[in-house]
């Protein structure tokens, strides 16, 4: 059974279902996988475009990665 979900993805080792919606469904592309998470009326729907969010937010790279470096540590090996 799948025991990871969301935005996430499943982390199944298999590409073809880590865009599976809440739904169920699998979306082919990013922005309507993202879109599947919207809170209604909470943000703005993502274009086929995506934005780079380190644009819009100076410093957000260095935090992201940061942050993220836990993730990528041993505690997630």
């Amino acid at each position: 059974s799948v025991q990871v979900r969301g935005l996430c993805g499943t982390f199944t080792g298999d590409q073809r279902d880590e865009f599976t919606t809440p739904e169920g469904d699998v979306e082919p592309g990013v922005a309507a996988f993202a879109n599947a998470f919207r809170a209604a009326g909470a943000c703005p729907a993502l274009g086929p475009g995506i934005p780079d969010p380190c644009h819009g937010f100076p410093g957000s790279r260095e935090r992201a990665e940061a942050a993220c470096a836990v993730l990528m540590g041993p505690a997630f090996q």
